[in-house]
């Protein structure tokens, strides 16, 4: 069992930037990956790393926006959010797959609870 915990989510304004942090409860060999879900829409994919750092993929629309980073040594999974837009406005979930990387979100056994990022324009 792993557990994981988000933080760095706030209200920020359009253009501007945030960095959330995941920390999870143990080490864990495990794929990371950011997902959010906006007020009636579904769950999307965000971004991903591979258990090394080897491997990044994000959603076309974050790609050029969005980083995804991790530091083993901390159990700590980072995403860097850059240029936000209102359309940003999300709840932010990290997750854990002891698969390979992956953008499903079937794939994913663990779950955080989610931090609010709220954008204004």
């Amino acid at each position: 069992q792993v557990q994981l915990v988000e933080s760095g989510g706030g209200l920020v304004q359009a253009g501007g930037s945030l960095r959330l942090s995941c920390t999870a409860s143990r080490r864990a060999n495990y794929a990371m990956g950011w997902f959010r879900q906006a007020p009636g829409k579904e769950r999307e994919f965000v971004a991903l790393i591979s258990r090394t750092s080897g491997t990044t993929y994000y959603a076309d629309s974050m790609k050029e926006r969005f980083t995804i980073s991790r530091d083993n040594a901390e159990n700590t999974v980072y995403l860097q959010m850059n240029s936000l837009k209102p359309d940003d406005t999300a709840v932010y979930y990290c997750a854990a797959a002891p698969s390979s990387p992956t953008a499903r979100i079937e794939d994913y056994l663990y779950w955080g609870q989610g931090t609010q990022v709220t954008v204004s324009s």
